[in-house]
């Protein structure tokens, strides 16, 4: 539910200055099944983009860049569960000099092989039906027990995605260029061991430019996002926002993607890989795209059942969280997914005129809860489209959307899960750590705290701006893990008794 949460004002300085960067986002789950084309192809939906400095230790002289694809996995989704599109394009875009275009680019490309595995059946060969065989034990990548092996490659791309430079990524152990991807978990009788299974799948890579010291993971993890989703969506059916302190509120509901895993494409790269010059501020997005000639086959026998063919085209974006989901209005959201940073001045009057704050005011009126004033939201404009001053905006730079890292500000020794507003400047929207809860961020500063705190309008301006919410789904570092690829092990199909 959302209640009142009675904390300390936010301080002076870089915390409070960074608030800005949170009300352009409301709540919502971050990206999933977020616009209408996107739901008819869940394969290439983005659901999740993380940017950090890693906290591992030893590692603070990197970023890691988790992007999160095929959302609501059920772990028992058998018996194709969620493989990724060979006949789509997965990319993570950096841009390291604010210009809104990308500067350094991570296509991913994805195969299956059909090993089709036949059984002797009354005297004739006969495929069989599964992606595992039951052969043996899956303990390692392309083992014997496995029907389907899926492998991926890896292109850096410099300058202009589509023109610029490219090289292969390649294995530091022997310099091969073609990966294995672990399968999902299928239960327990089929993988006894999936950690120790899916680590041999993390590979340390040579990226050319940046040295043999990367670290990259594909595959099923759980789902690191947490939000209350279904009573969020109904109109947010949830009891009105109380006055008197609840201590138990921030756990008050339960989290809709609790069972629930996803895919991930996790990279470790060093900072000087990344960054350019003496800007240490660098933003990033992930995006899919697809061939925009599909045709069906009739008689897909052992063949393709599809003929993909023409220039990619660009059907699915996010970089900041919960943009597309909940700010970009109904009939916009497709052409956000197809849009580029750099022509995001064409959804401005979903920043400076934001709805949510109108919504929750029309459903919570009667409890006093009014929307900000303040008309254009010129505060939100400057978090939107061009990074915090002080905290994640570049020297020079175009207005754009996307997620911003200040690889300059170390790894906080103890992260809070509430990131710059709770007094950790290395967290959201800071980049944006799994452990960030920024649902209870974004839910906190939306209906107007910045203007009780003077940042950028004035406390009269927000009559609710003293209400700081929570959806009841809480989340902190403890809920993944410490280490790089950082998410945990996805959820078995089952459990072996």
């Amino acid at each position: 539910m959302f209640t009142v949460i009675s904390k300390s004002a936010v301080g002076a300085g870089i915390a409070a200055t960074a608030l800005l960067g949170l009300a352009s986002i409301p709540a919502a789950a971050s990206s999933h099944r977020e616009a209408p084309y996107i739901t008819r192809q869940p394969k290439v939906d983005a659901t999740d983009f993380y940017m950090f400095r890693s906290y591992e230790t030893g590692r603070g002289d990197y970023v890691t860049l988790i992007a999160n694809y095929i959302p609501l996995q059920d772990a028992y989704g058998g018996p194709n569960y969620f493989s990724m599109d060979p006949d789509a394009l997965y990319e993570i875009h950096v841009d390291n000099n604010g210009d809104a275009k990308e500067d350094l680019t991570f296509q991913f490309r994805f195969k299956n092989e059909n090993k089709d595995t036949k059984l002797n059946v009354g005297g004739k060969q006969v495929s069989i039906p599964l992606i595992i065989n039951g052969a043996s034990d899956i303990n390692e990548p392309n083992a014997a027990g496995l029907n389907q092996r899926e492998t991926y490659s890896v292109t850096v791309v410099r300058g202009d995605r589509r023109s610029g430079t490219r090289a292969a990524v390649t294995n530091a152990a022997g310099g091969a260029s073609t990966f294995d991807k672990p399968v999902d978990n299928i239960g327990n009788k089929s993988i006894s061991d999936y950690a120790s299974y899916a680590a041999k799948h993390r590979y340390n890579i040579n990226i050319p430019g940046c040295g043999t010291a990367a670290r990259m993971f594909v595959g099923q993890r759980k789902d690191p996002f947490v939000v209350n989703l279904g009573e969020t969506f109904d109109l947010i059916n949830i009891k009105a926002p109380a006055t008197a302190f609840d201590p138990n509120a921030e756990r008050a509901a339960s989290d809709s993607l609790a069972h629930k895993n996803v895919t991930s494409i996790a990279l470790e790269v060093p900072i000087s890989c990344l960054a350019s010059g003496s800007e240490t501020v660098v933003g990033g997005w992930t995006t899919a795209s697809l061939r925009q000639g599909r045709l069906l086959n009739p008689t897909p026998n052992s063949n393709a059942a599809s003929k993909e063919g023409g220039a990619w085209t660009q059907v699915s974006r996010l970089g900041m969280p919960l943009v597309n989901e909940v700010v970009i209005g109904l009939k916009d959201k497709d052409q956000f997914n197809h849009s580029k940073p750099g022509g995001d001045t064409q959804f401005i009057d979903y920043v400076t005129n934001p709805t949510l704050p109108a919504l929750v005011e029309v459903l919570f009126g009667s409890a006093g809860v009014k929307a900000p004033t303040n008309f254009p939201r010129n505060d939100l404009v400057t978090a939107f489209l061009t990074g915090v001053p002080g905290l994640n905006k570049p020297a020079n730079g175009t207005p754009s959307e996307m997620l911003r890292l200040n690889t300059g500000i170390a790894v906080a020794s103890a992260q809070h899960r509430l990131g710059v507003i709770g007094g950790d400047t290395a967290g959201f929207p800071n980049g944006r750590r799994p452990g960030d809860d920024v649902v209870d961020i974004a839910l906190r500063v939306v209906m107007g705290k910045l203007c009780r705190l003077n940042l950028g309008c004035a406390p009269a301006d927000a009559p609710a701006g003293d209400i700081e919410f929570t959806d009841g789904a809480y989340i902190d570092s403890s809920f993944v893990d410490a280490a790089f690829p950082y998410l945990k092990n996805p959820l078995p199909g089952s459990v072996k008794h």
